[in-house]
């Protein structure tokens, strides 16, 4: 089974966002993303709107043909959202005012209690609900301490295998398949995702557990030279290699 790609546009709001305009549009990079190839689109809703905004969502809905992932934090604000969009799948993620993107993994051990409320209320609203893990057995453990199928995945953060020197990358690689593994063995859908480029991907890609990735600032980045068509084309390229 080849790895699937979800394509997080969040930067292509960066980009409108910094001047305040209409365009690029957000609805259009996913229309084109799906049509190279990927198979979902994520995009992040962070409470400072620093680059998608709530309307996005809304629009988003009905025009992606795959997944349409919301990573979110568990704040009343963004839940509340959520209920009243319901995209296919909701992602809580950490989420720290002053970061200039996600610096690690939930704390699922000591939000439990926090995390089990947001979940049921996502799950009330037919929401697929996925959380962004560090490569940790504790964390993955702890989903067990939740109800039964109150959890339908997880992402796994490669952020630490991506920063990785050469010496330290095939013990990071480790982690990461651990995880996969543990989340394989436990019936959750296993994604992962943070850092991710053409050249660092083929390892990930090959864990076998891992059914998807979410990549999107390498594939922006990438598409502002070879165009967003192409960027993705070449990510599924690597991916396959």
């Amino acid at each position: 089974m080849h790895t699937r790609l979800a394509v997080n546009i969040d930067h292509v709001a960066t980009l409108r966002q910094a001047r305040i305009v209409s365009y690029p549009d957000p609805v259009a990079a996913a229309r084109i993303a799906e049509e190279a190839g990927a198979t979902g689109i994520t995009v992040h809703l962070r409470a400072d709107r620093r680059h998608i905004q709530q309307d996005d969502v809304r629009r988003l809905r009905p025009v992606v043909r795959g997944t349409l992932n919301l990573e979110i934090a568990t704040s009343e604000e963004m839940l509340a959202i959520a209920e009243t969009l319901r995209p296919t799948q909701v992602s809580l993620v950490p989420e720290r005012p002053d970061e200039v993107t996600t610096e690690g993994g939930l704390d699922l051990v000591a939000r439990l209690a926090e995390v089990e409320r947001a979940a049921e209320r996502l799950r009330s609203a037919q929401v697929a609900v996925s959380l962004f893990l560090d490569p940790d057995p504790r964390q993955i453990e702890a989903i067990d301490r939740l109800p039964q199928g109150l959890i339908g995945g997880f992402e796994i953060n490669t952020d630490a295998y991506t920063r990785a020197c050469d010496d330290d990358r095939p013990a990071q690689l480790e982690k990461v398949a651990a995880s996969a593994r543990m989340g394989s063995q436990c019936q959750l859908r296993v994604y992962a995702g943070h850092g991710l480029t053409s050249d660092n991907v083929g390892p990930i890609s090959a864990i076998p557990e891992i059914e998807e990735l979410n990549i999107g600032h390498w594939l922006i980045s990438r598409a502002v030279t070879l165009g967003l068509r192409d960027a993705v084309k070449e990510m599924l390229a690597a991916m396959d290699d």
